[in-house]
């Protein structure tokens, strides 16, 4: 459907009534930046509702807040919000680093951080550091004339290219995760044949608590490497209460052969993506190491 299938336009400043839009029968199309929905339908790949469900005016959906040891970022806040961000960049920079490396500054201005994690891409730039700070989503709909919420953990968000746990009727309304702890250190690396504008051919995160130059809870996260962005299990288990010397990050170079899936399309081959998930491992060990 192109937009001419559009019937009714809506733009409401209350997320009660977005719900209660997309409770109808039919439901309606999101539009939160569009720099994927208007791309993807003039492809072809995804189509317009009869109702198109402008969020951007809906209060609360946006900003960027901490609230004791819990940070909430609203699904309206766009890229550029992340990368300017005084509060991201002192507890979680990594998310400040990731937004550095997404496309254009123009598409920052209006990519939502919702956005890009409902598109689902496995090449998605957010979703890795957002999974090395054990991040989770926010998912409300309108039930019994009240909003009704849920948390799911990232990790678990994700279900195929393009699809995720969000039913229909549900909007994603926030990202959420924990201050990291003192000693927190993490890194983002991406790859692409181009500076900007360019969908990432490999992407890897990694997070872990360092004390007494010792590895605790690590989180490793890879993107475009499978059908999904990733936690790397076992390169987390090669790493996991060790220094990250060279034996350790031989060990964990190893282990990202196994927990990288990657296949051939037109941007890279299988085997150039194994290679740089393994050198991107290698590379933020060393960063870390430095520290």
């Amino acid at each position: 459907m192109t937009m001419a299938a559009i019937q009714k336009v809506l733009a409401p400043t209350r997320l009660e009534q977005a719900l209660a839009a997309l409770a109808l029968p039919g439901g309606a199309t999101v539009l939160a930046g569009g720099t994927d929905l208007a791309p993807q339908t003039e492809a072809g790949v995804r189509s317009y509702a009869a109702r198109l469900l402008n969020i951007r005016r809906v209060e609360g959906l946006g900003g960027i807040q901490s609230a004791g040891q819990e940070i909430r970022i609203g699904a309206t806040t766009t890229v550029n919000e992340i990368r300017r961000s005084a509060l991201l960049a002192a507890v979680a920079p990594v998310l400040v680093e990731a937004a550095e490396h997404f496309a254009s500054e123009q598409i920052r201005n209006a990519a939502t951080l919702g956005g890009n994690l409902c598109n689902a891409s496995p090449a998605g730039d957010m979703s890795p550091p957002l999974l090395v700070l054990d991040a989770a989503v926010e998912l409300a709909h309108w039930q019994d004339d009240a909003v009704q919420t849920r948390r799911v953990p990232l990790e678990r968000f994700f279900t195929g290219p393009g699809k995720t746990v969000k039913r229909p009727e549900e909007l994603l309304t926030a990202v959420v995760f924990e201050r990291p702890a003192p000693g927190f250190v993490a890194r983002f690396r991406k790859s692409g044949p181009r500076p900007a504008l360019e969908i990432s051919t490999v992407s890897v995160a990694l997070g872990a608590r360092t004390e007494d130059g010792t590895l605790h809870a690590v989180r490793v996260a890879m993107g475009s490497v499978a059908a999904t962005p990733l936690r790397a299990r076992r390169v987390e288990a090669a790493l996991e209460g060790r220094v990250p010397d060279d034996a350790a990050i031989a060990a964990a170079v190893e282990a990202a052969a196994e927990d990288a899936k990657p296949i051939d399309d037109v941007r890279a081959s299988a085997w150039y993506r194994g290679h740089l998930v393994r050198v991107f491992i290698e590379e933020v060990l060393h960063d870390v190491r430095r520290d």
